[in-house]
């Protein structure tokens, strides 16, 4: 099973390796309005910063945490109910996530100039930042506030899963998890595009980077919805593969 699990994780990994570039490309292309367009040497840059890769493996890490209760469940042994923890804090981050990024695309569209950092829908994180700088316009004021934001949804979401992990069996609270998660990434695709291409065509500093953070973290999400069920796939298609035992075989005739 675990096999299993780190071939659905490779794959997922490859996905994301493999729509970077095109999705950088459909984003920052050519098409705005006043938007300059993307270069091939500017995407190697953003394969060769760090950034991209700790976020790759934030991500990695966490469709591999998620799939620790499917292999509980195809393995069948869940002690008492303390594997339940782990999709539960794994799902609440990720919905904290959506919600932060969708909430993030709603202000670079609705505040004109100065994008997301400076000015505009920027001071409502600049605000929640409890350590203020020297510098007004740095950006760790932003970034700040955010992870103060994200934390905050955080813990809500966990507490609204904790509330049905009580009640749901394994294996609908991983279906309601998945699907939670499923739905909340279309919803946030479906604000951060058009606010992506609102930024986009008014010719904005930093506000098109907001928006395009919801975009990839609304298809990193959905993606990530995905790994449970093909994970059960590979274990359907594995057990119809191995061969019965004599033992399965000749209890129906005993009978």
């Amino acid at each position: 099973m675990k096999r299993w699990a780190a071939l659905t994780v490779l794959l997922y990994a490859v996905a994301l390796l493999l729509l970077t570039a095109p999705v950088l490309l459909d984003a920052f292309g050519d098409w705005g309005k006043n938007g300059p367009g993307i270069s091939l040497q500017e995407i190697g840059a953003v394969y060769r910063h760090w950034g991209y890769w700790l976020w790759l493996g934030l991500l990695v890490a966490g469709q591999a945490l998620l799939l620790l209760l499917p292999i509980n469940i195809a393995e069948r042994r869940l002690p008492a109910r303390r594997p339940l923890k782990t999709p539960v804090i794994v799902g609440a981050f990720f919905l904290a996530n959506l919600c932060f990024a969708g909430l993030a695309s709603l202000l670079c569209a609705g505040f004109k100039e100065g994008g997301v950092i400076k000015d505009g829908g920027g001071l409502l994180f600049q605000y929640l930042n409890p350590f203020p700088l020297h510098q007004p316009d740095s950006g760790w004021h932003f970034f700040g506030g955010a992870i103060i934001i994200v934390v905050f949804f955080w813990i809500v979401w966990a507490f609204i899963f904790r509330r049905f992990a009580k009640s749901d069996d394994p294996d609908a609270l991983l279906k309601r998890s998945t699907r939670w998660l499923l739905h909340g990434s279309i919803l946030e695709l479906l604000v951060a595009v058009p606010s992506h291409i609102i930024v986009r065509r008014r010719g904005d500093c930093c506000a098109p980077i907001g928006t395009f953070w919801g975009i990839v973290t609304g298809i990193s999400v959905m993606l990530l919805c995905f790994g449970p069920g093909v994970f059960f796939l590979f274990v359907e298609r594995c057990q119809r593969l191995q061969p019965k035992s004599p033992n399965a075989a000749s209890q129906p005739a005993q009978k």
